[in-house]
């Protein structure tokens, strides 16, 4: 104030806790308890409390001074569970904010719920909150659309692109790329004629024969052609970032790419512009799930184990290959569609010829938002140690039949009816299934139990002489669920 002559005053107000649900009495305690801190204080105080008491009266002293308006004040109820919107808790959380607003006290009052999967995408941020500053004099502004803020097409220098994306050794930010669908794939044809054309006299083409680059930033501020990015993901341009820095030392002034920057903090928007400039290549239909939320929880739910535990579920394709990882344990997004199809829907029929009636059921009968992630790390852990026993114990012949093997396996291990993908007990039976995989010696004889019974049940189908063609049909995995006492692999 001394300096500036006004204040400009915000009260922020956090109860966290580990709870995996909200609680409305809770969110009545918190209101109280704010309404409390502003008012006759009737609540024990803390002396720090006290002490920000103290420090908020001596701010309403100086009221005169307050700049643009009165303070805005704003609760965070944090919790690991789901925020859902769900009215009672919406309406206890509107009446608090009602009472609060009704002191006269603040210019606005938000209550605000954050959840488990805010908590994750709060902390990629502080991951990622990096501040590039660069010049972008070749561009016009894109005509008003609705959830951007602001959007530039327009050419950049290569070399300038490079130092948007590089770390002060020179060295590209891979976690700038996390949005985008696909990882470095390395020398295709397509990336081969993009670093052709660097070699080639006429390389000022380039310009000309690239689909550029499009970049999304929550913050961008301009004065003139000087632009302050902060917070931003390249969405789509991966593979020929990723040629321009390994052809660095070619590039000149006369190297230009298209490049679109995009101000925006709308998910949907997002999501639409990585869809349609992603469309512009070939792209495989569910590789787009690599965008959703339950696809970055999955993954970050995998890096979450112990190294000798660990598997790495490949949201993007090729996004490990820089890594020195045992391949067995990077397990992609398709092989983890069919290990859960198999385990707990009970479907190893639809994994392979016809996998896109099994694709069809992510997002309707698997791999929803809501679903516990125990159980697609447990399926994962399953197919892993499950190869591993190839290797050891179990013949080569069965290697056909391995997703009939791991329904098997999971019946062998827990062949009661299984509750939904989003109760607490899948996540707790599904732990118990996955310490039963970890234990070396269970799991060797768990899969040749496993596949004694696949085979019985095959030759009884198809008789002594059964292949992978006969494996992998519905009576097959009809008499498997039979000779468990089930009809179907989910209650």
């Amino acid at each position: 104030m001394d300096v500036n002559g006004y204040l400009d005053v915000t009260f922020v107000f956090v109860q966290a806790e580990r709870s995996a649900h909200f609680d409305m009495q809770k969110i009545g305690q918190f209101g109280f308890g704010v309404k409390d801190f502003f008012g006759e204080g009737k609540l024990r105080r803390t002396e720090a409390v006290q002490s920000y008491r103290e420090i908020m009266e001596a701010i309403y002293a100086a009221s005169p001074k307050f700049r643009p308006g009165n303070p805005a004040c704003f609760l965070y109820y944090v919790t690991t569970g789901r925020w859902t919107n769900d009215h009672a808790l919406t309406v206890r959380a509107d009446a608090e904010v009602g009472d609060l607003r009704n002191m006269g006290m603040f210019s606005t009052v938000e209550f605000v719920a954050v959840g488990s999967e805010q908590i994750r995408n709060l902390y990629r941020q502080t991951k990622n909150a990096i501040s590039r500053e660069f010049t972008f004099d070749q561009k016009v502004v894109a005509p008003e659309v609705a959830g951007v803020k602001e959007a530039y097409l327009g050419v950049l220098k290569a070399t300038d692109f490079l130092k948007l994306v590089c770390d002060e050794n020179g060295e590209i930010i891979k976690s700038l790329f996390y949005e985008n669908i696909r990882d470095w794939i390395g020398y295709n044809q397509i990336n081969g004629e993009i670093q052709k054309t660097l070699h080639e006299e006429a390389k000022d083409r380039f310009v000309l024969m690239n689909n550029g680059i499009t970049m999304i930033a929550k913050e961008v501020k301009s004065t003139a052609n000087r632009f302050t990015i902060q917070d931003f993901q390249v969405v789509n341009g991966c593979q020929t970032s990723h040629v321009l820095h390994d052809n660095r030392t070619l590039l000149d002034d006369s190297v230009r790419i298209p490049f679109r920057l995009i101000s925006t903090k709308d998910e949907g928007v997002i999501e639409s512009v990585i869809r349609a400039t992603n469309r512009q290549t070939e792209v495989q239909g569910d590789q787009f799930f690599a965008m959703k939320d339950f696809a970055k929880k999955l993954e970050a739910y995998f890096s979450t184990f112990s190294v000798d535990q660990r598997l790495y579920y490949e949201r993007r394709p090729h996004q490990y290959d820089s890594q020195e990882l045992e391949r067995a344990r990077i397990i992609t997004h398709q092989n983890l569609v069919r290990a859960v199809g198999a385990m707990f829907l009970g479907e190893p029929h639809i994994t392979t010829r016809t996998f896109r009636q099994l694709t069809a059921k992510v997002g309707k009968e698997m791999f929803l938002d809501s679903d516990r992630l125990e159980p697609y790390y447990t399926a994962a852990l399953g197919l892993y140690r499950l190869e591993q026993h190839f290797k050891k114990v179990l013949d080569a012949r069965f290697k056909a039949a391995r997703y009939q093997i791991l329904l098997a396996a999971r019946l062998l291990m827990d062949g009661a009816k299984l509750p939904r993908m989003n109760s607490k007990e899948m996540g707790e039976r599904s732990d118990a299934m996955a310490a039963w995989l970890r234990d070396d010696a269970r799991a060797a004889a768990l899969f040749l139990s496993a596949a004694d019974i696949v085979d019985e049940v095959a030759d009884a189908v198809a008789g002594d002489k059964w292949n992978r063609d006969t494996i992998r049909t519905e009576p097959v995995t009809k008499a498997l669920l039979r000779r468990f006492g089930q009809q179907h692999g989910l209650a």
